[in-house]
């Protein structure tokens, strides 16, 4: 046998390996009739120019209707494509028969056999090496007619099953079918290193008006890298890796790897509960994560030996993983997306992420992921005009190009794109038991006028600017995940105010759309409003007051979750902890005051990592948190530290007190006591559970102590206690405290019969409970 050439994309590929390929050729006790090893065969007729060609060129739509064995009058016809092979014998019970070469890798010959038998193939090449192969023409589709009738109405929930590459059993042989999708094709052919990357003697067949080919390969298994060799609609070729591959090679490397899972899951008990109670109404607090740098070199399964110990410590409820499906750019953060159903390959293979899920779920903690169907880049050998044609991507140019990006739009009116993205979304969470999905760029989606000019759009059929195949598409995405996969819960990004996001599906609202269906929507304004505020120095506040009010008149518009994300402390926009005014100390006040007041404000939210020890630097997927600020050995590590901790007492009084959480979504669960002490920075509400239990919050955005400082209350609370104050000395703060339980007074204020007295701490915010 001769060397394997040292490249997989050589243009001028040595004899072909295939997997099957192995071992001396098996013995048979078989005569031969003829010294030449011929048995009786005679000459089959040869092929048809066109069909020659066709095979050769890679554009012939049906190759089982050619190659392989088929009865004729007087035999048995066996054909075989085998490029560089010197000799083909057919090998059967009771029959060795040489096959006549007829040039450009062509063996055939009639066999004096009266039906198919079972046989083998002995390909011997110029090092006289035999090999005893499978004929992958000999068998039958290895995909079902249901399975075709489900792709063709667009309609596959587990497209993943039926497209790709899967290792399996078929008609008594082991190997790996091979399926995709491409309906302007000429012609598709399996490439891979079991061939040397020439796809000659591998071409597909077309299944009909499906659009899909198909092709089992014996002998192939999993580990094998593969890409699909595909003919254009004018007769050039393209190099594609797969777009249902389930596993792919560590970038910059783009090829696709069969695989199959053998994870075994040891988080029954997390999945068997996690739809005990709606997210709306349960804790929420997520910690945000970029994998790749979160502790930069670690891989999966390292990761799972670490992050769920670190985030169960400090309390949060869920992680949320930025895009983790492959992508070929790290510096895109995973949010150009190249493989839709693979996890990103540079911390190990798709088993490793199961693992880590698995881990963080048996240490209590929710997964959610980044994913990604707005767009996806321009790369030749991914997605991008995929058969030749715009595909994937909307036919017109013009809604094609993402105009900020430099990336392709999805095509959502097209009934296999919508099943390619709405089985996506499934498959993460029903393989890699994964608890929501956070959608990226939803208002990019949702308008067709999106960052274009008047000019760069056409109206909907309506007059209007909305995407009408967009709304249909995340309509039908959230039906399906929130039927299939109950406790999962989808979270728009959708920075608009789009009527309806969080709304259910069937029902109508006032701009005639039904909901889109999703559970949960970043709170974008009160986001943008609220870090607005901060900002300012204390003296300016009062005249920003209503930036932090504002987000109650919305409130109960969506059901929301308040983001303070990646996109927050990137690009020149600072940490958290640096955009606050003033000296190091206040700067940390001004972080921990705010951190208590979001904690406190109705809807559940989310940190990125290093924002809960107040990192001063912006955060880059190079290196990650700057973890060094922790270190012992640092002079201000207990600046940081302090910060940690008061992450972690929130996320603890947060859990243990349902008024936080459980009427999020219902203005019942929250009263305003002072919305208006602009002169004075302060904010106080109340926020109740489903009995009426209260909790108090006050925050104090001012550098100064406020002494005896009036607070109306209900009055059905005797006595008021402090759980939890930001200036706390543990955290690193001045330790102006309220030790004493709280007695109200007769005292009207606020508009309330009964009144409290308490010590504002400076830049702090303060919550009290009855006692």
């Amino acid at each position: 046998m001769t060397a394997r050439p040292p490249s997989r994309n050589s243009s001028d590929p040595q004899r072909p390996r295939q997997a099957a390929d192995a071992g001396p050729p098996k013995q048979t006790d078989a005569p031969q009739a003829r010294a030449d090893g011929s048995h009786g065969v005679r000459a089959a007729h040869p092929l048809p120019d066109g069909d020659r060609e066709r095979l050769l060129t890679g554009s012939h739509h049906d190759p089982h209707s050619l190659l392989g064995a088929h009865s004729v009058r007087g035999g048995v016809e066996l054909r075989v494509l085998r490029p560089f092979a010197r000799s083909v014998t057919v090998l059967a019970k009771g029959l060795r028969a040489k096959l006549h070469e007829d040039g450009d890798g062509f063996f055939s010959g009639v066999l004096p056999l009266r039906t198919v038998p079972e046989y083998q193939l002995l390909v011997v090449y110029d090092d006289a090496t035999g090999i005893e192969v499978q004929d992958p023409y000999r068998f039958l589709p290895a995909l079902g007619e249901l399975d075709l009738h489900l792709i063709g109405e667009g309609r596959h929930e587990e497209l993943w099953k039926a497209l790709g590459a899967h290792p399996m059993a078929h008609q008594q042989a082991t190997g790996t079918r091979f399926t995709v999708w491409a309906p302007n094709a000429r012609g598709v052919r399996v490439v891979g290193d079991f061939n040397y990357w020439d796809g000659t003697g591998y071409p597909m067949r077309s299944l009909g008006s499906s659009g899909v080919w198909e092709l089992f390969l014996p002998g192939v298994g999993e580990g094998a890298l593969y890409k699909f060799d595909i003919t254009r609609p004018d007769g050039s070729h393209t190099l594609r890796a797969d777009p249902m591959a389930r596993r792919s090679e560590v970038p910059p490397a783009t090829a696709s790897i069969v695989t199959e899972s053998h994870h075994v899951w040891h988080d029954q008990e997390w999945m068997a509960h996690r739809a005990d109670r709606p997210v709306h109404e349960a804790p929420f607090s997520v910690y945000e994560v970029h994998l790749p740098s979160w502790r930069p070199g670690l891989t999966y399964r390292q990761l799972a030996a670490q992050l769920p110990a670190y985030v169960q410590d400090l309390g949060f409820t869920h992680v949320e993983l930025m895009p983790v499906a492959e992508h070929p750019f790290g510096g895109s953060w995973g949010y150009q997306v190249t493989g839709f159903y693979a996890p990103t390959a540079r911390m190990g293979t798709p088993d490793d992420f199961r693992h880590l899920v698995d881990a963080l779920h048996r240490a209590g903690i929710g997964v959610l992921v980044d994913w990604v169907p707005a767009h996806f880049p321009k790369d030749d050998w991914a997605l991008a005009e995929f058969d030749g044609r715009s595909l994937y991507e909307h036919e017109d140019p013009a809604r094609a190009a993402h105009p900020d990006w430099g990336t392709l739009e999805f095509d959502y009116g097209r009934k296999e794109v919508r099943n390619f993205l709405v089985a996506n979304a499934t498959y993460w969470c029903e393989e890699f038991h994964i608890d929501g999905l956070r959608v990226d760029a939803v208002a990019s989606m949702l308008y067709l006028d999106y960052s274009r000019e008047h000019s760069e759009w056409t109206p909907n059929v309506h007059g209007g600017r909305e995407n009408l195949d967009a709304v249909a598409f995340l309509q039908e995405m959230n039906a399906t995940v929130y039927r299939r996969c109950p406790g999962v819960v989808t979270i728009a990004e959708e920075s608009t105010a789009w009527d309806g996001v969080t709304r259910a599906t069937h029902h109508v609202g006032p701009g005639g759309f039904g909901g889109l269906g999703f559970g949960l929507k970043w709170n974008m304004g009160w986001m943008h409003d609220s870090l607005g505020y901060v900002e300012h120095e204390p003296v300016h506040r009062k005249f920003h007051h209503n930036e932090m009010t504002f987000s109650m008149v919305y409130a109960y518009s969506e059901n929301y979750v308040l983001p303070i994300s990646h996109d927050e402390v990137v690009h020149g926009k600072q940490a958290l902890v640096s955009k606050m005014p003033g000296d190091w100390w206040q700067q940390r006040a001004n972080h921990r005051a705010y951190l208590g007041f979001m904690w406190a404000h109705p809807g559940k939210q989310l940190l990125f990592m290093g924002q809960e020890f107040a990192q001063g630097a912006e955060w880059s997927e190079g290196h990650g948190p700057d973890w060094w600020l922790l270190d012992p050995s640092y002079a201000a590590e207990a600046d940081h530290r302090g910060v940690r901790d008061l992450v972690r007492d929130l996320n603890t009084v947060y859990a243990a007190t349902p008024a936080l959480w459980q009427q999020d979504t219902d203005p019942v669960g929250f009263a305003w006591v002072d919305g208006d002490a602009a002169e004075d920075n302060v904010f106080a509400f109340l926020r109740f559970d489903a009995t009426g239990a209260p909790l108090l919050a006050v925050s104090n955005f001012s550098p100064v102590v406020r002494h005896e400082y009036r607070i109306g209350v209900p009055e059905s609370v005797q006595a008021w206690t402090e759980v939890l104050n930001t200036d706390a000395d543990r955290y690193g703060g001045s330790d102006v405290l309220n030790p004493d339980p709280l007695k109200p007074e007769s005292f009207p204020w606020h508009g309330r019969p009964v009144s409290i007295q308490l010590t504002l701490p400076p830049l702090a915010t303060v919550w009290l409970r009855p006692v």
